[in-house]
Parts: C-alpha cells; structure tokens; sequence
C-alpha cells in the first residue's frame, strides 16, 4: 500500500450519529457533541429509545433537553430511534457512529457492540472517543442519586437539566421511603 497526497487521502465530509440513552443529557455527552461536531460534516445526536429499560426521563423530555443545549450548533441535529442504530444510521446517509468512552469496561461494551453493529452493516464504522478527563466519572445513576438527596449537580449536568431533574428525583426519593433514624 502506497500513500498518496494529502488531497488523496482526505475524503468526502461524512456525517456522523452520536447515539445514546441520554438519561440525563450529562457535560460529559455535551463534550462529546463539541468535539464530534468539529470533525463531521454533520451530527444526529440520537437518543435510543430501549423499550426493555425504563428511564427517569421520557424519550421526548430527553429529546426536547437535547434540542434546546444543541440548538446553537447549525451541524447538530437531535432525533429520536426505536430501531436498530446502524438502521437508523442507513436511512439516514450516516457511515460512522461516534462512542464516547470514560474506561475500560465502557470500552470493552462498546467495542462488542461495534462488532455487532459491523457484522449487520460493513458499511458503518465506530469511532471511540475518550471523554475528557474531567467528566471521567459522570454516570447517570450517580447524578440521579446525588439529584434524590438535594447534591449539588452544577459540574454535571446543565441548568437546565438539573431544573428538570429535582423533581423527578425527589419523586423517586420519596417513593423509595428508607430514612435515617
């Protein structure tokens, strides 16, 4: 194999899926949207619609959280997806999907389910993001936990998605019912 010019190698822009369950939308996927949105010609943020696994948000509350932290970005759009990513991926013209990755086992799951997605569709590529070191710990269920005692979630999630957040949360914390005594 030879390598040709720098013009040679370049390609077409391609546009690129970044899926999730978003459940909250987290600084550490915000971070993954910005510097995924510099590299592709355009970015579907999807929130993945599990029907076996019921979230503290509703698809369309994730969806709508999502719409309005991207809606300054022109080349980010987001969508819902109850089907197959590399499906999605297909009806959409889109041939990579973009993982983000904080460890090993996020990365030990995510590569089985790239080698999944590769053997439905050859023609998808994934590409593994390493978060930023700074939201290295960033998990839904320590921010839904921290959200149920009053924690401060200002370094985790935006304004917005906190606000959203306390109410579900003291919901759940009440209906859970252990106390201190």
């Amino acid at each position: 194999m030879t390598l040709g010019s720098a013009s040679a190698i370049v390609g077409p822009m391609v546009k690129a899926i970044f899926p999730g369950s978003f459940d909250p939308p987290t600084y550490g996927h915000l971070n993954i949207v910005e510097r995924a949105r510099g590299i592709f010609e355009e970015l579907l943020v999807v929130v993945a619609v599990n029907k076996q696994k019921s979230g503290l948000f509703a698809p369309e509350e994730r969806l709508e959280l999502l719409q309005t932290l991207l809606e300054p970005y022109k080349n980010v759009s987001v969508h819902l997806c109850d089907t197959l990513i590399v499906n999605f991926a297909r009806s959409h013209g889109c041939r990579v999907l973009v993982r983000g990755v904080r460890s090993v086992p996020d990365f030990s799951y995510e590569f089985e389910l790239s080698i999944m997605n590769k053997g439905l569709d050859p023609s998808i590529e994934t590409i593994f993001m390493p978060t930023d070191p700074k939201y290295f710990v960033l998990r839904s269920s320590a921010i839904k936990e921290l959200a149920s005692f009053d924690g401060d979630l200002s370094a985790m999630v935006p304004p917005n998605v906190a606000a959203a957040l306390r109410p579900k949360t003291t919901l759940w914390n009440a209906s859970q019912a252990p106390s201190c005594q």
